[in-house]
């Protein structure tokens, strides 16, 4: 019975230095990392040589891998690394409204710290900037296309002043055409924000002019429907002197048209650059003239703007916006 006891004392006894052994050496690992983090280079991760952007910025498009859009983005993230901002472009094609708005709702769920978004005058666009996005505190500017500031509260808008554009492109029309003859300006049935200003330009130069009659037509951007749309055009009007087109999405099919029914030649027409085919229709001498607009400076300042928002270098920012430089185009200039 004593071994027992004595066996049982011997365990007891070995367990004790162990547990000791233990928390000496605990207490040594211990002393050496304080000592580490308190006495030697270690740095905290902002202050290491690849900082982590401190803020995440994403521009959002409908109209991806187009050549406007193209150079809205590049000027983007060319000025992001210059802020030392992050900065992804995200967006949809052939303009899938419903893929666009709900990679707007995905950004603002992200909480990301910044939106730059090409404007879309519709009431699931505005809810999401004037609801969503205010409830997270993300600030939100438009780019190329604008919305009413009071629908949607937006901080400012980025791009041409779409009523000054209108305004050059309709005088320039004058210019060629003569003070006489009979214009179609032809736009998008969503008549979004953009294009009503761009209308807006032109039809209070053009109203000064007893002499020219002005059309105002609407078709969908589907390539058949603008094609249809045309043909009514040409079939009910066969005096007509010149096109117009508002929104220049709908340019390339409406030139087709026109050029596989007649001549293209004897039509003065006239668009934007932000369509796909503006430029190389242009070139083609299919266009009399073109808006070029500055898509490039256009991604560096809202990206600039923003940023100086995020900073509180400047608040707030210009409701009215920040208009960048449009110049008309001649057919001549780029040939």
């Amino acid at each position: 019975m004593r071994h027992g006891k004595k066996g049982l004392r011997h365990v007891r006894k070995t367990g004790i230095i162990l547990l000791c052994f233990v928390c000496v050496f605990i207490f040594y690992l211990t002393a050496v990392s304080a000592e580490k983090v308190f006495h030697s280079d270690w740095q905290l991760p902002g202050d290491s040589g690849q900082k982590e952007a401190k803020y995440r910025l994403v521009l959002i498009t409908q109209e991806l891998e187009t050549p406007f859009w193209d150079k809205v983005g590049q000027g983007a993230i060319e000025q992001a690394k210059k802020e030392g901002a992050s900065l992804e472009v995200w967006g949809s094609y052939g303009h899938d409204q419903e893929d666009f708005l709900k990679k707007v709702e995905i950004a603002i769920q992200s909480k990301v710290d910044g939106i730059i978004v090409q404007g879309l005058d519709t009431e699931k666009f505005k809810t999401l900037a004037k609801v969503k996005a205010a409830f997270y505190g993300i600030p939100i500017i438009t780019v190329a296309n604008d919305v009413p500031m009071e629908e949607s509260l937006r901080r400012t808008y980025v791009g041409s002043d779409q009523y000054r554009a209108g305004t050059m492109i309709a005088r320039q029309l004058l210019a060629d055409m003569g003070l006489s003859g009979t214009v179609v300006l032809f736009g998008n049935t969503r008549e979004e924000y953009f294009q009503q200003q761009r209308l807006k330009g032109m039809q209070d130069v053009l109203k000064n002019y007893p002499k020219v009659h002005t059309i105002f037509a609407e078709t969908n951007e589907s390539k058949e429907e603008i094609i249809a749309s045309t043909q009514d055009l040409l079939n009910k009007n066969p005096d007509v002197n010149a096109f117009i087109a508002v929104n220049a999405n709908i340019t390339g099919a409406m030139v087709q048209e026109i050029g596989r029914r007649y001549q293209v030649e004897p039509y003065f027409i006239y668009t934007f650059d932000d369509g796909a085919d503006s430029l190389s229709l242009l070139k083609q001498g299919k266009l009399d003239g073109m808006i070029e607009q500055s898509p490039d400076m256009m991604g560096k300042k809202s990206v600039s703007e923003m940023m100086q928002w995020l900073r509180g270098e400047k608040v707030p920012l210009d409701m009215k916006g920040y208009h960048t430089d449009i110049r008309i185009v001649k057919a001549k200039d780029v040939q």
